[in-house]
Protein backbone atom coordinates (compact mmCIF):
# COMPACT_ATOMS: atom_id res chain seq x y z
CA UNK A 1 0.00 0.00 0.00
CA UNK A 2 2.68 2.46 -1.03
CA UNK A 3 0.36 5.22 -2.21
CA UNK A 4 -2.79 4.08 -0.47
CA UNK A 5 -4.72 5.77 2.29
CA UNK A 6 -6.77 4.35 5.13
CA UNK A 7 -10.41 4.85 4.12
CA UNK A 8 -13.54 4.18 6.17
CA UNK A 9 -16.85 3.10 4.67
CA UNK A 10 -19.87 3.80 6.90
CA UNK A 11 -23.21 2.43 5.72
CA UNK A 12 -25.90 0.38 7.46
CA UNK A 13 -26.66 -1.43 4.17
CA UNK A 14 -24.24 -4.38 4.09
CA UNK A 15 -24.35 -4.82 0.30
CA UNK A 16 -23.55 -1.13 -0.28
CA UNK A 17 -20.85 -1.21 2.41
CA UNK A 18 -19.23 -4.34 0.94
CA UNK A 19 -19.42 -3.00 -2.62
CA UNK A 20 -17.85 0.33 -1.69
CA UNK A 21 -15.16 -1.42 0.35
CA UNK A 22 -14.28 -3.68 -2.59
CA UNK A 23 -14.14 -0.72 -4.99
CA UNK A 24 -11.94 1.44 -2.74
CA UNK A 25 -9.70 -1.53 -1.90
CA UNK A 26 -9.23 -2.22 -5.62
CA UNK A 27 -7.84 1.32 -5.93
CA UNK A 28 -5.00 0.34 -3.59
CA UNK A 29 -6.34 1.80 -0.37
CA UNK A 30 -6.62 0.12 3.00
CA UNK A 31 -10.32 -0.03 3.92
CA UNK A 32 -12.28 -0.47 7.14
CA UNK A 33 -16.04 -0.93 6.87
CA UNK A 34 -18.45 0.09 9.62
CA UNK A 35 -22.18 -0.57 9.94
CA UNK A 36 -22.72 2.66 11.90
CA UNK A 37 -21.21 6.05 12.63
CA UNK A 38 -20.87 5.00 16.26
CA UNK A 39 -18.65 2.07 15.22
CA UNK A 40 -16.33 4.38 13.29
CA UNK A 41 -16.10 6.85 16.18
CA UNK A 42 -15.20 3.97 18.52
CA UNK A 43 -12.43 2.72 16.22
CA UNK A 44 -8.88 2.68 17.61
CA UNK A 45 -7.75 3.82 14.16
CA UNK A 46 -10.02 6.89 14.07
CA UNK A 47 -7.16 9.40 13.82
CA UNK A 48 -5.50 7.44 11.00
CA UNK A 49 -8.29 7.63 8.42
CA UNK A 50 -7.75 9.97 5.47
CA UNK A 51 -11.37 9.87 4.35
CA UNK A 52 -14.78 8.56 5.34
CA UNK A 53 -17.38 7.61 2.75
CA UNK A 54 -20.61 7.70 4.70
CA UNK A 55 -24.29 7.27 4.09
CA UNK A 56 -26.38 10.17 5.38
CA UNK A 57 -29.42 8.24 6.56
CA UNK A 58 -28.61 5.48 9.07
CA UNK A 59 -30.21 4.25 12.29
CA UNK A 60 -28.75 6.02 15.29
CA UNK A 61 -26.26 8.69 14.30
CA UNK A 62 -26.69 10.00 10.75
CA UNK A 63 -23.97 11.22 8.41
CA UNK A 64 -24.44 14.87 9.40
CA UNK A 65 -23.98 14.08 13.09
CA UNK A 66 -20.94 11.93 12.25
CA UNK A 67 -19.35 14.90 10.46
CA UNK A 68 -20.20 17.13 13.44
CA UNK A 69 -18.62 14.65 15.87
CA UNK A 70 -15.48 14.44 13.73
CA UNK A 71 -15.25 18.24 13.69
CA UNK A 72 -15.66 18.39 17.48
CA UNK A 73 -12.69 16.02 17.74
CA UNK A 74 -10.62 18.27 15.44
CA UNK A 75 -10.44 15.42 12.93
CA UNK A 76 -8.87 16.26 9.57
CA UNK A 77 -10.69 13.30 7.98
CA UNK A 78 -12.31 14.18 4.68
CA UNK A 79 -15.95 13.13 4.35
CA UNK A 80 -17.78 12.05 1.21
CA UNK A 81 -21.52 11.84 1.91
CA UNK A 82 -23.83 9.56 -0.05
CA UNK A 83 -27.60 9.20 0.07
CA UNK A 84 -30.61 7.76 -1.70
CA UNK A 85 -32.87 10.41 -0.13
CA UNK A 86 -34.57 12.62 -2.72
CA UNK A 87 -34.72 15.94 -0.81
CA UNK A 88 -33.35 18.70 -3.07
CA UNK A 89 -31.55 20.62 -0.29
CA UNK A 90 -29.45 17.70 0.95
CA UNK A 91 -26.44 18.53 -1.21
CA UNK A 92 -26.29 22.10 0.10
CA UNK A 93 -26.71 20.85 3.66
CA UNK A 94 -23.93 18.26 3.18
CA UNK A 95 -21.46 20.78 1.76
CA UNK A 96 -22.39 23.34 4.44
CA UNK A 97 -21.71 20.72 7.11
CA UNK A 98 -18.17 20.32 5.79
CA UNK A 99 -18.51 17.34 3.47
CA UNK A 100 -15.89 17.33 0.73
CA UNK A 101 -18.25 15.74 -1.80
CA UNK A 102 -21.90 14.65 -2.01
CA UNK A 103 -23.21 11.81 -4.17
CA UNK A 104 -26.79 10.72 -4.69
CA UNK A 105 -27.42 6.95 -5.04
CA UNK A 106 -27.30 5.30 -7.42
CA UNK A 107 -24.01 6.70 -8.69
CA UNK A 108 -21.43 5.35 -11.11
CA UNK A 109 -18.32 3.76 -9.60
CA UNK A 110 -16.19 6.12 -11.71
CA UNK A 111 -17.90 9.11 -10.09
CA UNK A 112 -16.93 7.96 -6.61
CA UNK A 113 -13.41 7.11 -7.76
CA UNK A 114 -13.04 10.61 -9.23
CA UNK A 115 -14.31 12.27 -6.02
CA UNK A 116 -12.04 10.15 -3.84
CA UNK A 117 -8.96 10.81 -5.98
CA UNK A 118 -9.66 14.57 -6.03
CA UNK A 119 -10.22 14.63 -2.27
CA UNK A 120 -7.03 12.70 -1.47
CA UNK A 121 -5.02 14.68 -4.00
CA UNK A 122 -5.53 17.90 -2.09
Amino acid sequence: MANGHLISIVDDDSSMRDGLAALVSALGHDVRAFASAEELLASRELDQFSCAITDIQMPGMDGFELKRQLSLRDSQMLVIMITARPEPDLEEKAIASGATYFLRKPFEAETLVCCLEKALGR
